[in-house]
């Protein structure tokens, strides 16, 4: 929110009593530290909310003050005012009757955005307050990322770009690729997707469009984008490109670089995945946070879980499997192992596909299939260097499935992946893999399934209608008693409009006994394995999700998108 002029709003809002002035003194010591503008400052340091403020500023200057998110929007307005209008003004229309046209601001001393509205559409504009934050956020939604951007490219073209790009020389895309603007909208998508906690960007081509969307929370949201984005396709693609250290004269092949970029002071690593389609190049970019190494705690471990695997990754010797889809955790469980049992007397070397997070203390391999230096290859140096613990990061071949086991034999505790469904038919999969069973019974120590749920937002979320008639669809145990759960709900300012905000994970152990072990010598099925795992006390996927439902963390609807009843 701007101020500007004589206009004192402190002494507004100590005269409201919304502030005190004690509280205003210190708001206006910090803003001559660091900068900015007063209300802005009162509400980071938390003694107001921007709400109050507006609401005094509304009655001060007899401007109405309107919540903008919760009114409907006249896309035909939106139509007729530049996307450069009103992100350069941070003013968004809100309705036309007859010769007045309503805008949202939050600054009601810039006068300038009326007069320029008013000379732009030859008609008297009423201002209305409304939250700077909210403003942005419906410019974004309904003109599309990067749309001023976009507009900006449309009126300083001498020529009009064709839609099928596919004819233009690769120096002219490089041209393009390098254009100010096109630089600035990539880097808006980046921003964009990093402010909503993003972990993939998806930017497809179609016939006669290019969308973009974003990967949150495992679930995949579409990005409202400028309509003329399509004919911009090519630089796009061809700056991403640039930035990855790809070739980007070559549009037939696949081709996968890095990204390193830093934004808000944080380390962000990019891995960049470009597929080629028949309407142009798909591209896929998986965005990797420093910040995002977490506990075992953090990820949602119960207490008997957290047990169990602490006295694993104490062992001297043996493997662990965790198992489960991409994008389901696997590796963040095994970095926070790994940070459990980093310490200065125990060696640790990873190989990965590729090093996801740096480890401090811990040496990381990358493998690089194109020269030899596969996880085989890799796994045969490692051992050179007296390692107490080895991560691979998946277990893909039996060449590699049979040097890990190997080295557990030999004294090494072994963590890794693998893509099973669930934690018993992971023993099939090694098995499909020509490991012989014995091998599997010598070594491994326990197979760990895993998923990831999205939580529950505590301020918006609903309770869930019939409960029990629910729980009894999916044949799990469930306490006896009143049972209360909840569903996501419309959506609120914590939770960015989604009804959930971030994740957590569900679990199921299947700890390798004597009993699993002869099953596994006599070639048992992964269904017998499992129904006498559960009679032992091992909570299924379905089971441990269910328990995160009646701790209110989650929703039934979110187990069961990640989940499958037995």
């Amino acid at each position: 929110m701007k101020m500007t002029g004589t206009f004192k709003l402190g002494d507004l809002l100590v005269q409201k009593g919304i502030v005190t002035n004690d509280q205003l003194q210190l708001a206006l010591k910090k803003q001559k530290e660091k900068g900015g503008v007063l209300g802005t400052v009162i509400v980071a340091l938390g003694f107001a909310k921007e709400e109050q403020i507006l609401v005094a500023l509304s009655e001060q200057f007899g401007i109405p003050y309107i919540q903008l998110k919760e009114l409907p929007i006249n896309r035909d307005l939106i139509l007729k005012i530049p996307a450069k209008t009103v992100s350069h003004y941070k003013c968004f229309p809100v309705s036309m009757e007859g010769n007045d046209l309503k805008v949202a601001i939050s600054n009601p001393l810039d006068v300038h955005v009326l007069d320029e509205l008013g000379l732009m559409f030859q008609c008297q504009v009423l201002p209305v307050l409304a939250a700077e934050s909210d403003i942005l956020a419906a410019i974004q939604h309904h003109y599309g990322i990067g749309a001023d951007t976009i507009e900006k490219m449309m009126e300083g073209e001498t020529v009009e770009v064709s839609a099928a790009l596919q004819e233009i020389k690769t120096e002219d895309i490089q041209e393009m690729a390098e254009d100010a603007s096109i630089i600035k909208f990539v880097n808006e998508v980046f921003l964009e997707a990093y402010n909503q906690h993003t972990t993939d960007i998806h930017i497809e081509p179609f016939e006669d469009s290019l969308r973009i969307r974003y990967r949150i929370d495992g679930v995949l949201v579409e990005q409202a984008v400028p309509p003329h984005i399509k004919q911009y396709q090519y630089a796009i693609v061809s700056r991403i490109k640039i930035m990855a250290n790809m070739d980007i004269a070559e549009r037939r092949l696949p081709q996968d670089g890095r990204i390193k970029l830093k934004v808000g002071g944080a380390d962000l690593d990019m891995r960049v995945s470009i597929l080629p389609t028949p309407y142009g190049e798909t591209v896929n970019v998986r965005l990797l946070y420093s910040t995002m190494l977490v506990s075992l705690e953090q990820l949602g471990f119960e207490s008997e879980h957290l047990l169990m695997l602490q006295e694993l990754i104490e062992k001297p010797h043996g493997v662990i499997f965790v198992t489960g889809p991409t994008g389901s955790g696997k590796t963040t469980t095994l970095y926070a192992c790994l940070s459990r049992v980093n310490k200065p007397d125990t060696k640790i070397i990873t190989i990965e596909d590729p090093v996801e997070y740096p480890l401090k203390g811990i040496s990381q391999m990358e493998v690089h299939p194109k020269i030899g230096f596969t996880f085989a290859a890799g796994l045969r140096s490692i051992l050179r260097h007296d390692p107490d613990i080895i991560m691979i990061g998946e277990v893909r071949d039996l060449e590699t499935a049979e040097i890990a086991i190997r080295s557990a034999l030999t004294g090494h505790l072994v963590l890794s992946t693998l893509h099973t469904n669930d934690a018993a038919s992971s023993i099939t999969r090694l098995i499909d893999m020509q490991v012989e069973p014995f091998l599997i019974t010598s070594a491994v120590e326990c197979i760990i399934a895993q998923r990831l749920v999205r939580k529950l937002c505590p301020h918006c979320r609903v309770p869930e209608e019939n409960p029990e008639e629910a729980l009894a669809k999916l044949h799990v145990p469930v306490p006896a008693g009143k049972i209360e759960l909840f569903e996501g709900g419309a959506g609120c300012d914590h939770c960015r409009k989604k009804g959930y905000s971030g994740r957590n994970a569900i679990y199921e152990f299947l700890m390798i006994d004597d009993t699993i072990r002869q099953m596994v010598m006599e070639g048992a099925s992964s269904s017998k394995i499992k129904e006498y795992a559960r009679s032992k006390g091992m909570k299924t996927l379905l089971e441990s999700g269910v328990d995160k439902c009646l701790k209110k963390v989650t929703s039934l609807s979110e187990i069961l998108r990640v989940t499958q009843v037995d």
